[in-house]
C-alpha cells in the first residue's frame, strides 16, 4: 500500500484501485471497497483515542490500573458546586418533606428517595407516585402517559408482572448503590474547555438507573436562568409524559438495557466490566482552517458511498458520526426518534453524556468511545421498533473500552433551505466537522462513517453536506464511508462528482471558491425571486461542473465580498472568526490546534490523553479571539437566519405561520398565535431540545465566576430549586 506521510491515502493507491469489480448495477455501493477505507488493515487495528491515563484534564472515576472486574470506584472528596454534577446522594442535596400535620421540613433528598423506592411498587401509578414524592413541585405537572400506556396496553400481564416483580427491584437496588459506585465528583464537561471523563460501564448503569427514577436534583426546571439551562435534560420524566408508538419502543430498548446490566439479588455475572470515555473537544478561532488556502486534493479521499447499510452496522472500526443536537441526545427523552435518538437508545450508555455535557458551541464536538450496543431495531422515526437483543462482539482496547468511536457534531437548523448556502454558515459547518474529525494519535487516522448529517428535520441539503464532509476528510487525510440511506440517485451523483474531482485534480480551495460563488448566486436569486428560493439539489452539482470546466486546473473563482464572506465584515456569527486565522496547513499536514514543537515533515507528535491545552477562558485577560468565540454561538446564527427570513414576502411568512405550533419556535417567540393552539410545557421542552435552541445567551464569566459557590450561595440556589 502506498501511503502518504500523514496516513492519508495517496493518489497512486486510489488510481490503482479498480472500479467495482462486479456489475455496478448489482452493487449497492460506488467508489472504493471497504478494504481501502480500512487502509487494508483489520477494522479495529487503528485506534481512535490513547489509553486511559488520569490527569488534570482527564478524570477517571475508577481505580487505575484495573485489577478487578468490574473496576473498583476511585475515591476522592465529594464536591457540591457548579463544576460538578450535583448527585442526589450528596449530603448537601435537600428537599422539602411534607409532615402529617401539614408543615414542611427540609430533609435529605436521598433519604426521601430511599424511603419512596424501598416501598412495594406494583403498578405504573405507584411508580409515578414514588417518583413524585421526591419531586413534589411537579405533582400537578407530571403525568406519565407513556409509562401507563406501556403497561396497560402494550405489554401483556405476564410481562408487566415480570417488570414490577423482578426488573424494577433490580433497577432500584442498582440506583441506590450510587454512594458506593460513584465515590468521586463527576466533572461537568463545560463549554470552552477540553476535558475527558472515563467511567466504568457499571457506574454508567447506576447513573442511568437514577435517571430512570428521576432522582437528579436541579435538572427538571424550565426556567431560563436555572443552573442547568444550558445542559440537556437527564431525568426520564419527559419520556414518560410523551406520546406515540416510537416512545413506547424507546422505553422497551431502555428496559432491555437494564435487564442486561442490572444484577439479580444472588448473581452479578451480567454486570458489564468495561469502560467508556467521553472527550469534549473545544477549539479557538485561530485554530480554524482557512479553507480558501487548502491545497488538499479532493480526489485523494478514498470514498465508499453506499445506498444500503447503516453507520453503526457497516461503519465498524471507523469514526461513526452522530448527527447530534447541540443538546446531546436531542429528543431522545421526548418524542424524537431519528438518527441520534435511535443510536442513544440502542446504545443507552450514550445517554449518560446528557448528565454532564453542556450544549455544544460552534467549534466543539464530543467523542464517545466504548459504548456497547444492547438492542436491535427496525424502522425509523414513526416506524421505529425494538426488535430484540443485540450481542455486541466489538473487541475491547487495552483500557477495556469497546472499540466503537462515535463523534457528536451538531448541524445548523435551517428553517429556510436557501440560508445554508451562505458562506459564513457553510464555513461554520466545515469547522464543526473539522473539530469532530480531527485525529490526535501518532498512527494513521481511521476512516469516517457518516451520511446525510443535518438533513431531514434540520433542513440541510445532502448534496451540500456531503461535499463539506468530503472537504474536511481531504484536509485531514481520512477515508470516507458515506451512507445515503436508500437514496441511489444521490449515491450516484456524489460518486460522479468525486470522480470529476479526481480527474480534474480539484483541491479544497478550488471547491471552496466555487461554493462561495454559488453562495453569491443564491443570494442574488433569493433577493430577486423570493418565491423560488428552493435550490434543487442537482443545481449545485451542475454549477460545480460548469465552474470546473471554466477554470480547468486553475483555482476556483473567489466570491466577491457581497457573497456573505466572514472576511468581508458581513453580519453574523462567521464575521468575527476570520481575523485570527493562521495560514492553512497543507493537504498532507496534520492541522495544528495546539502549539507543538517543530518537527520533521511527515511526522506527528503523540498527544496526551487530554488532547488539547486548556483555553484561557477563566483568565480575566482573555484574548480578543476568545471573547469573539464566546459571542459566536448558534444563537447569533439563528438570529441572523431569522433576520434574513424577513426579506421573504408576506406570503412566505403566512405559509410559515401555518406550521404546527410545536415545530415553530420562532413563531412562539414572536408571540404569533394566528389561531394555533398554545404550546404545552412539554411541547415547549421538546422543541427546545429537538431544534437545539439556546436557552440563554452565553456571556463572559466575571472574574472569579465558575469557581465553587459559597455555602450561602448554595443555600439560596437550594431554595430556588425547591420552588422550581
Amino acid at each position: 500500500m502506498s501511503q502518504s506521510p500523514d496516513g492519508g491515502i495517496s493518489k497512486m493507491e486510489t488510481e490503482e484501485e479498480p472500479e467495482n469489480p462486479a456489475d455496478p448495477q448489482q452493487e449497492s455501493w460506488r467508489g472504493m471497497p471497504m478494504e481501502v477505507i480500512h487502509r487494508h488493515l483489520q477494522p479495529f487495528e487503528l485506534e481512535h483515542l490513547p489509553s486511559v491515563i488520569a490527569g488534570n484534564l482527564h478524570r477517571v472515576l475508577y481505580q487505575l490500573p484495573i485489577r478487578e472486574s468490574p473496576p473498583r470506584p476511585h475515591k476522592s472528596p465529594g464536591k457540591w458546586d457548579s463544576e460538578h454534577v450535583r448527585l442526589p446522594c450528596s449530603p448537601e442535596s435537600k428537599y422539602p418533606r411534607e409532615n402529617p400535620d401539614g408543615t414542611t421540613t427540609i430533609d435529605s433528598r436521598w433519604g426521601m428517595i430511599e424511603r419512596a423506592l424501598l416501598q412495594p411498587i406494583e403498578t405504573s401509578e405507584e411508580l409515578q407516585n414514588a417518583i413524585l414524592s421526591y419531586n413534589t413541585t411537579y405533582r400537578d405537572q407530571w403525568h406519565f402517559r407513556a409509562l401507563h400506556q406501556l403497561f396497560d396496553e402494550e405489554l401483556d400481564e405476564s410481562e408487566s408482572r415480570v417488570f414490577f416483580e423482578d426488573l424494577l427491584p433490580r433497577i432500584i437496588r442498582l440506583a441506590l448503590r450510587l454512594p458506593d459506585l460513584i465515590q468521586s465528583p463527576v466533572p461537568l464537561l463545560k463549554q470552552h474547555k477540553n476535558a475527558s471523563l472515563t467511567l466504568s460501564q457499571q457506574q454508567i448503569a447506576c447513573l442511568l438507573a437514577n435517571a430512570f427514577l428521576c432522582t437528579f436534583p436541579r435538572r427538571n426546571t424550565l426556567k431560563r436562568k436555572s443552573e442547568y439551562s444550558s445542559f440537556p435534560d437527564i431525568n426520564f420524566n419527559r419520556l414518560y409524559q410523551s406520546t406515540g408508538q416510537a416512545v413506547l419502543e424507546k422505553l422497551k430498548c431502555i428496559m432491555h438495557y437494564f435487564r442486561r446490566v442490572c444484577p439479580t439479588e444472588r448473581d452479578a455475572s451480567n454486570v458489564p466490566i468495561g469502560t467508556v470515555t467521553f472527550v469534549r473537544r473545544s477549539g479557538l478561532p485561530e485554530h480554524q482552517v482557512d479553507w480558501s488556502q487548502s491545497a488538499a486534493p479532493l480526489g485523494d479521499v478514498a470514498l465508499h458511498v453506499d445506498a444500503e447499510g447503516t453507520i453503526e452496522d457497516e461503519g465498524i472500526g471507523l469514526l461513526q458520526v452522530d448527527f447530534a443536537n447541540k443538546y446531546l441526545g436531542g429528543g431522545v427523552l421526548g418524542h424524537g426518534c431519528v438518527q441520534e435518538e435511535i443510536r442513544f437508545v440502542i446504545c443507552p450508555e450514550l445517554l449518560v453524556s446528557k448528565l454532564f455535557t453542556e450544549c455544544l458551541r460552534p467549534f466543539e464536538a464530543l467523542v464517545m468511545l466504548g459504548a456497547e450496543r444492547y438492542s436491535n431495531y427496525t424502522g425509523y422515526a414513526g416506524t421505529f421498533a425494538w426488535s430484540g437483543n443485540c450481542e455486541d462482539s466489538t473487541p475491547r482496547d487495552s483500557s477495556r473500552r469497546r472499540q466503537t468511536a462515535i463523534v457528536a457534531i451538531d448541524a445548523l437548523h435551517f428553517a429556510q433551505s436557501h440560508h445554508q448556502y451562505r458562506e459564513d454558515l457553510m464555513e461554520r459547518e466545515l469547522n464543526k466537522a473539522f473539530i469532530g474529525f480531527v485525529h490526535w494519535m501518532d498512527m494513521p487516522p481511521p476512516g469516517v462513517a457518516t451520511g446525510n448529517w443535518g438533513c431531514g428535520a434540520f433542513g440541510g441539503d445532502s448534496y451540500l453536506k456531503a461535499l463539506l464532509q468530503l472537504m474536511v476528510c481531504a484536509q485531514l487525510g481520512r477515508p470516507l464511508a458515506y451512507y445515503t440511506f436508500g437514496n441511489t440517485e444521490f449515491r450516484d451523483d456524489f460518486h460522479d462528482i468525486w470522480l470529476l474531482f479526481r480527474s480534474q485534480e480539484t483541491t479544497v480551495q478550488q471547491l471552496w471558491g466555487i461554493l462561495r460563488s454559488y453562495s453569491k448566486l443564491m443570494k442574488e436569486k433569493s433577493s430577486k425571486e423570493p418565491r423560488e428560493q428552493k435550490a434543487t439539489k442537482k443545481k449545485l452539482y451542475e454549477f460545480i461542473k460548469e465552474e470546473l470546466k471554466k477554470v480547468g486546473d486553475g483555482p476556483g473563482e473567489e466570491a466577491p465580498v457581497e457573497a456573505g464572506t466572514s472576511k468581508s465584515g458581513s453580519s453574523g456569527s462567521g464575521e468575527a472568526k476570520s481575523e485570527a486565522k493562521p495560514s492553512t496547513t497543507s493537504a498532507k499536514t496534520s492541522p495544528e490546534l495546539t502549539k507543538k514543537p517543530a518537527q520533521a515533515k511527515g511526522t506527528t507528535t503523540q498527544q496526551s490523553p487530554d488532547l488539547f491545552p486548556q483555553s484561557s477562558q477563566d483568565d480575566s485577560n482573555s484574548s480578543q479571539e476568545q471573547a469573539i468565540l464566546m459571542l459566536s454561538d448558534d444563537e447569533e446564527t439563528n438570529a441572523m437566519m431569522e433576520a434574513a427570513s424577513l426579506e421573504a414576502k408576506n406570503s412566505e411568512e403566512a405559509s410559515n405561520s401555518s406550521t404546527p405550533a410545536k415545530s415553530s419556535s420562532s413563531a412562539t417567540k414572536s408571540g404569533a398565535t394566528g389561531g394555533s393552539r398554545q404550546l404545552t410545557l412539554l411541547e415547549m421542552l421538546d422543541s427546545h431540545y429537538e431544534k437545539g435552541q439556546p436557552s440563554k445567551r452565553p456571556r463572559k464569566a466575571a472574574k472569579g465566576e465558575g469557581q465553587a459557590k459559597s455555602r450561602k450561595e448554595n443555600d439560596v440556589q437550594d431554595k430556588e430549586d425547591i420552588v422550581d
